[in-house]
């Protein structure tokens, strides 16, 4: 690092840092939160600046496979016919001390690229790299775990599967519910324009009996005329698209005729004969029904063309190609939700009684983190229905529970004053929604990867508001010179639970702990740093933790 920072200060203090026990790297001890300190602000610019070297490397290894085995397109090659050129490719990763390569090539190719990486980090970086969790998978046969989520190749099927025989039977039924209920609407539309035409006929008719003529106070001709016109234009509109009403009155003004026939056309005058071939040619042109049922028939068979296609490609795509899938850890966030106190054995919602020390809003944000954070985390996962039914339901319902308990009420009278929404009021009576709702949570999904910050912060602690006369102290956010603070103590959810966060048997494989030390300690926090902490915004990163008080 000092090669790369030419600051000797910095680099003093980053050593006394790693001396005390502050900051430590430790590859592929745990994933999102494990390996990297929360104490420490400084913690992912300097895994940064540290592995440019490795990612330089990583990149250089990166083009020279692409120069040796280069990408050909298919109107490139010489036979084109049951030809599927796949060329070796190297696909590198990194999000702090979380390393993920992929080789599309042979064992051998595999094996040699991760003992050059294990070298690298072990040689050039000195790193400790944990030696059981470094290995190689087979991405199409097992779950590959990188950044709390698990990742499998599979067929394009398995990411976008067809309709399900239970599902194209709920599709036919909401299509004949839709025609049904436009043909309500059609049936009501023509009933009021019959009630409305008989009601006007009425009125034109009084109105001729009682005067000479029509004598109008008010001029509404135009208006009527609008009206009709209008309904004319959709009835019109409608006929047309009726095939078999075009077809009937089609029969009935061109066939048998006596018109047609010659010897009856040469007896008649020719203006007669020439005004009814123009009316034949009228009906030919707005009522033949064959140039629109040919045409209808040229759209089904253009529609079940591209049906044929779209499977013979999906067909092809399950034998040639591979997609990534990103599933969430659902076993071991079940794990996690019942560990920290969500949920009881049986896997419903229970309060937290810790958290009955804290304000109705407060409790609320902090449910309201923990939620928004796997939402947003989570929310390109394949499996993404599975974490919402988690916070919407186990989360949101603790979360009612623990507010009836703090208020020794039931659920129903803690329903009937927060709603399902989780509304509370500020000083000013505005009214705040900090938990998702039930329609922002539905709307969720399909997005892409946002940066994973690590939530632990949120629920792996507490923070308990101490009511002391102390003298104001400044916020120990960063870059925040507030004094408007209150004091805040520390309640760590490894010592509520009394367990030891490196026992992987009792506690969750993954979930971040924070350090023992800040246990028990009090800090005075503004009002806005509070609610970001609350809320999952930040972490003891943007804290300087050096700067707690004697909270008595």
């Amino acid at each position: 690092m000092q090669e790369k920072i030419e600051d000797e200060s910095l680099i003093n203090v980053i050593k006394r840092l790693f001396e005390c026990g502050a900051v430590r790297i430790e590859l592929g001890s745990c994933f999102f939160g494990r390996g990297f300190p929360q104490e420490s602000g400084l913690s992912s610019i300097l895994i940064n600046i540290y592995f440019n070297g490795f990612d330089k490397e990583i990149q250089e290894m990166r083009l020279k496979k692409n120069q040796e085995h280069p990408k050909f397109d298919s109107n490139e090659l010489v036979s084109k016919d049951g030809v599927f050129y796949k060329p070796v490719k190297i696909y590198a990763v990194r999000y702090l001390d979380e390393i993920l390569v992929i080789a599309s090539g042979s064992k051998m190719l595999t094996m040699d690229l991760k003992n050059w990486v294990v070298k690298h980090l072990e040689g050039i970086l000195e790193l400790k790299v944990d030696g059981i969790k470094t290995a190689i998978h087979s991405a199409v046969s097992e779950k590959i775990a990188f950044l709390g989520m698990e990742l499998q190749a599979v067929k394009p099927s398995v990411l976008n599967p067809p309709m399900s025989e239970k599902a194209m039977r709920a599709r036919k039924k909401y299509i004949r519910q839709k025609e049904v209920r436009a043909q309500e609407l059609k049936n009501a539309r023509e009933r009021n324009r019959k009630k409305l035409g008989l009601k006007i006929m009425s009125h034109v008719y009084k109105k001729s009996k009682r005067s000479d003529g029509f004598k109008f106070e008010y001029q509404i001709k135009n208006e009527v005329r609008e009206i009709f016109r209008t309904w004319a234009d959709e009835t019109v509109q409608e006929y047309l698209g009726s095939l078999e009403e075009r077809w009937d009155w089609y029969r009935k003004l061109s066939a048998g005729n006596f018109l047609s026939l010659r010897h009856i056309r040469d007896q008649l005058p020719q203006e007669l004969v020439d005004t009814y071939d123009k009316f034949q040619e009228q009906v030919d042109k707005h009522l033949n029904p064959v140039k629109a049922r040919r045409a209808l028939e040229d759209e089904e068979r253009r529609i079940k063309d591209e049906e044929e296609k779209k499977y013979a490609r999906g067909t092809v795509e399950d034998l040639t190609k591979l997609c990534v899938k990103a599933d969430a850890p659902i076993e071991l966030i079940r794990k996690m939700v019942r560990l920290i106190g969500f949920t009881n054995h049986m896997g419903r919602p229970r309060p937290i009684t810790l958290l009955t020390a804290l304000e109705d809003t407060d409790i609320i944000k902090w449910y309201a983190g923990i939620g928004r954070r796997w939402l947003e985390f989570y929310c390109c996962c394949h499996n993404f229905k599975m974490v919402k039914t988690v916070v919407t339901y186990h989360l949101r319902f603790s979360c009612i529970l623990t507010l009836a308990e703090k208020h020794e009420s039931t659920k129903r009278e803690a329903l009937k004053h927060f709603t399902k929404d989780l509304k509370v009021f500020d000083i000013n009576g505005n009214e705040e929604v900090h938990f998702p709702t039930e329609r922002q949570v539905k709307m969720m999904g399909d997005k892409n990867l946002s940066d994973p910050k690590p939530v632990d912060g949120t629920f792996s602690l507490a923070l308990i508001r101490l009511a002391s006369d102390e003298p104001p102290y400044s916020c120990v956010a960063h870059f925040c010179d507030k004094t408007d603070t209150v004091v805040y103590r520390v309640r760590l959810l490894q010592n509520r639970l009394n367990v030891n966060p490196v026992d992987e048997k009792k506690w969750v494989p993954g979930m971040g702990a924070i350090n023992e030390s800040l246990n028990l300690k009090c800090f005075p926090v503004c009002p806005d740093h509070i609610h970001d902490l609350y809320t999952g915004r930040i972490t003891f990163q943007d804290i300087d933790c050096t700067s707690f008080v004697d909270g008595g």
